[in-house]
C-alpha cells in the first residue's frame, strides 16, 4: 500500500473514532498510536497471521490486536464503504473492460484467480492448496 493512501486511512479513521486517537492511561502512559493500531490491522488483513504474530513486529497484546481490527474493518466500511465499497455503475463497468482490453484480456471483468489453470511445477508443500 502506498503511504499517502495508509496515511489517509489513517487520519480518516482518527477523525471518525475515538478509538484511533492516542490516548495518556491512569499512570501517565501514553497508548498506542494510530499508526501502530491501523498497522497490526492491516498486517493482519493483508498477510492472514494470527493476531499474537503481530506482537513482536508491534508490541501489541492478542486482545488489543483483535480489538483493533474490528474498529478497522468497522471505521473503514463506514467511512470508504459508500465510496469505494459499491456495485459499479455503466461507467466503471466500461472503463473496467477498456483497462482489462489494454493488458490483454478483452470482454473480461474481474480478475483472475488461477482456479482453472493447471499449475505443472507447484511446490510440494503447496500441494492441492492452488490448482
Amino acid at each position: 500500500m502506498r503511504r499517502h493512501v495508509f496515511l489517509r486511512i489513517v487520519e480518516a479513521l482518527g477523525n471518525h473514532d475515538d478509538y484511533f486517537q492516542t490516548r495518556i492511561d491512569a499512570v501517565h502512559k501514553v497508548g498506542l498510536s494510530p499508526l501502530q493500531k491501523c498497522t497490526v490491522a492491516l498486517r493482519l488483513l493483508a498477510y492472514g497471521v494470527l493476531s499474537d504474530n503481530v506482537d513482536d513486529y508491534v508490541r501489541i497484546g492478542v486482545s488489543t490486536a483483535v480489538e483493533c481490527l474490528e474498529s478497522f474493518v468497522t471505521g473503514v466500511h463506514t467511512i470508504f464503504g459508500p465510496q469505494y465499497l459499491r456495485r459499479p455503475n455503466n461507467e466503471d463497468t466500461e472503463r473496467l473492460l477498456k483497462i482489462g482490453e489494454a493488458c490483454g484480456f478483452p470482454g473480461m471483468l474481474g480478475s483472475i484467480d488461477c482456479m482453472y489453470w493447471e499449475w505443472k511445477n507447484c511446490p510440494v508443500a503447496w500441494k492441492r492448496q492452488f490448482c
